[in-house]
């Protein structure tokens, strides 16, 4: 079993089934698992998207500058890491939301050192604000944070989907789905995992990734156990 983690919650993880926007009872069902996880002793570290509230892809139809749509994607995320912890903080975990842009009537900053002791008091960090910079990904602000506390793998929980297929399974029904990858397979395949810099630094870093489906209940425990789930990618 792993003893700290880094737990990527996607927008489109948070919007449920619904078609926007924030999924009460799927944050619910979420928030349950990773107090789970807590008291089982595992230190947790969550990083949120925020494609549920603002997409680049609206940005990009709306002709809108990258960088300030980036910014918008931002605060999108502080959105979706405060309902994260008020979800966690009704069943009695305790929380602390984490910001690289400043925010500070509802998050304090993002400190590497405050972040690790937070986690030694048995505190789940929510990181939110990406990196704080427009430009990256919240994949790559979930692997540098994982990698700045020393987490042991990324789970990267996805909304419906099983693990990383050779192709969209989506679009094609005979999609394989690889039970082991590397990260070098990764970037030379160009698989839709993450982004290059992202999986680059999970390489330099040695970081394992776990991508499983996180809408079957258990699935987040399963992957904290080391349990044989989804797609594990590793050096």
């Amino acid at each position: 079993m792993y003893k700290r983690v880094l737990l990527k919650l996607s927008g489109e993880a948070l919007k449920g089934n619904t078609e926007f926007g924030i999924d009460p009872k799927t944050v619910n069902v979420i928030a349950a698992q990773i107090k789970e996880i807590r008291e089982m002793g595992v230190d947790v570290g969550i990083v949120v998207g925020g494609g549920n509230i603002w997409r680049g892809k609206t940005a990009e139809q709306l002709g809108m500058d990258r960088a300030q749509a980036d910014y918008m994607g931002m605060l999108a995320t502080v959105m979706n890491g405060l309902a994260v912890q008020d979800a966690l903080e009704h069943l009695g975990c305790a929380t602390r939301v984490m910001t690289a842009i400043s925010c500070n009537q509802v998050a304090e900053p993002y400190i590497r050192r405050r972040a690790i002791r937070h986690l030694e008091k048995g505190r789940v960090c929510i990181f939110v604000g990406g990196l704080g910079n427009p430009y990256f990904s919240t994949d790559t602000a979930c692997v540098l944070r994982a990698t700045e506390i020393g987490a042991e793998v990324v789970l990267m929980a996805k909304n419906g989907t099983e693990g990383v297929y050779d192709s969209d399974p989506r679009l094609n029904p005979n999609a394989k789905m690889y039970d082991e990858l590397t990260f070098k397979e990764i970037l030379a395949k160009d698989l839709a995992v993450m982004d290059s810099t992202a999986a680059s630094l999970c390489k330099d870093n040695k970081l394992k990734l776990i991508v499983f489906n996180m809408n079957k209940e258990g699935n987040i425990i399963k992957a904290v156990k080391g349990e044989k789930i989804g797609t594990l990618v590793t050096m």
